[in-house]
């Protein structure tokens, strides 16, 4: 089958494109998926670059998978993917060949010790032609859209939905989304607008109409002085994707009492806080990775009701992987770019 092969940690050219790659097999309790679409992920790039590990030489660290685990090369990544089920193993019913799927990349209890495991991260993902997975994150769905519309939405829709969920996000309440032309914000200011929060972004000048149309308030200018277009104590919650040196002033905007969720760190990882502000204001600050088991299965059914929508804005074929992240890291798109197997 056609591949791309992650040979291990640095540029581009650790990424192998093959067309020889033996076609999987599904293990007990797994199916094996004929991919039609993956999407490209912060998450790809990070773990290709060592970017997880927390040592200063990621070719040499041990903890450059995102749970601290060595990653097991070579890998195929894409942790974003829809298809249809071709073969299942023993203990999964013949009836679900055919079915239409996302897959849920979170997957829970994979190995003795370990909570959980990330399709594309600690095992081969949608970055091939098949893939195998549990039957379980095998989640079948019924939809009019495209495969590459619907492989756009399992890990950023998952994580912004998360994030919400951890929130508890309300109807009524302001929420202030961050990086949100990319596509884990793009995801949470349609999902948060759903809940019937009011929704300020923040986006480049370029990519505002795009956010606008999703059906954001406001639109505020990337670099822009937050409490000076805000105000301070103005906002309920802080969707964070962003990091970097605008994450004082995310706390600044808040109100007492807000909640500040996070789940990713695209400007910079490292970051000031002054425990005053903290404490004084009785912040609540949140980490959120692994989703909760209901968050997919409410995500499909949003999927299949139409209560939100794919923001694709570009799709390469799978042996254009480099083309397709660099496109990907030039930030120049809204939404989500996928790779077509």
């Amino acid at each position: 089958m056609k591949a791309v092969l992650l040979r291990g940690h640095g540029g581009f050219e650790q990424l192998e494109y093959r067309e020889d790659v033996p076609v999987p097999a599904p293990a007990a309790g797994e199916v094996l998926i004929r991919i039609g679409g993956a999407a490209v992920n912060n998450t790809d790039i990070n773990t290709r670059v060592g970017w997880y590990s927390k040592s200063s030489s990621a070719e040499s660290a041990g903890d450059a998978g995102w749970t601290g685990v060595a990653v097991p090369f070579p890998l195929i990544q894409g942790a974003d993917a829809c298809g249809h089920i071709v073969a299942v193993g023993s203990g999964v019913a013949q009836a679900r060949i055919g079915e239409r799927i996302l897959v849920d990349p979170i997957l829970r209890a994979q190995s003795p010790g370990r909570e959980v495991q990330y399709f594309g991260s600690d095992r081969n993902g949608g970055f091939a032609q098949f893939a195998t997975v549990p039957a379980v994150n095998a989640r079948r769905i019924t939809s009019a859209l495209t495969d590459a519309e619907l492989a756009s939405f399992p890990c950023s829709y998952s994580a912004a939905e998360n994030m919400l969920a951890r929130a508890r996000v309300v109807a009524g309440e302001r929420v202030l989304v961050t990086g949100a032309s990319g596509g884990v914000g793009s995801a949470a200011v349609q999902l948060a607008i759903r809940r019937g929060a009011a929704v300020f972004a923040v986006a480049s000048s370029s990519k505002a109409a795009a956010v606008s149309g999703l059906g954001a308030q406001r639109v505020i200018e990337r670099n822009a002085d937050l409490t000076s277009e805000l105000g301070r104590e103005c906002v309920d919650v802080v969707i964070d994707v962003v990091g970097g040196a605008a994450f004082t002033q995310l706390l600044e905007v808040l109100r007492r009492g807000g909640r500040y969720a996070v789940a990713g760190a695209i400007a910079g990882a490292l970051v000031e806080l002054d425990l005053r502000t903290l404490y004084l204001k009785d912040l609540r600050l949140l980490g959120c990775t692994v989703p909760d088991t209901e968050v997919f299965a409410d995500l499909v059914r949003y999927i299949e009701s139409g209560e939100i929508r794919p923001l694709v804005s570009a799709t390469y074929p799978l042996r254009e992987i480099i083309a397709a992240q660099t496109d990907f890291l030039s930030k120049r798109h809204p939404g989500k770019i996928v790779l077509i197997p």
